[in-house]
């Protein structure tokens, strides 16, 4: 199976909302489709704040990635943080995340990225034994987040 990466543009909008839905609806998540083109917008027109690229297996849609970027002293410079990462179920379980995350280290060495994070399910032990077979190592720490003037 060939998996390629397309860096999503606007024209690849209608699809994208199509992905996210998908994935908002597997994670529970609040989809909002006035947001979501907001945001994109705002990715679109400036690639400092992220980027999102669409994963092709053999030519199909078989899921996407947001890499959105940040800077840490903790982390020694430039950081990023996997934001999203679905990969439709009929595509799991076929090395596609594996290739997706080496895609994404490549991707932050080449950007002069010190650190990438991503946050995961507690729950979620597949994806966790991928995600430290792929160097990801846990913290002895609580993501928080406080929503300031969050829109619905």
């Amino acid at each position: 199976m060939e998996v390629t990466f397309k860096t999503a543009t606007n024209s690849d909008r209608n699809l994208l909302l199509t992905l996210t839905k998908e994935f908002y609806q597997l994670e529970h998540l609040t989809y909002n489709v006035e947001v979501l083109n907001k945001c994109f917008d705002e990715v679109f027109s400036n690639d400092n704040l992220a980027r999102i690229w669409i994963i092709y297996a053999d030519r199909e849609p078989a899921g996407y990635l947001v890499l959105t970027f940040g800077y840490s002293l903790e982390f020694h410079g430039r950081d990023a943080l996997i934001d999203e990462f679905y990969i439709r179920e009929t595509y799991r379980s076929q090395g596609i995340g594996k290739q997706t995350l080496e895609f994404v280290k490549t991707t932050c060495q080449n950007l002069g990225i010190k650190a990438v994070h991503l946050e995961v399910n507690h729950q979620n032990t597949r994806a966790k034994s991928i995600y430290q077979k792929a160097g990801f190592v846990e913290h002895d720490r609580y993501l928080m987040t406080n929503w300031i003037d969050r829109e619905k």
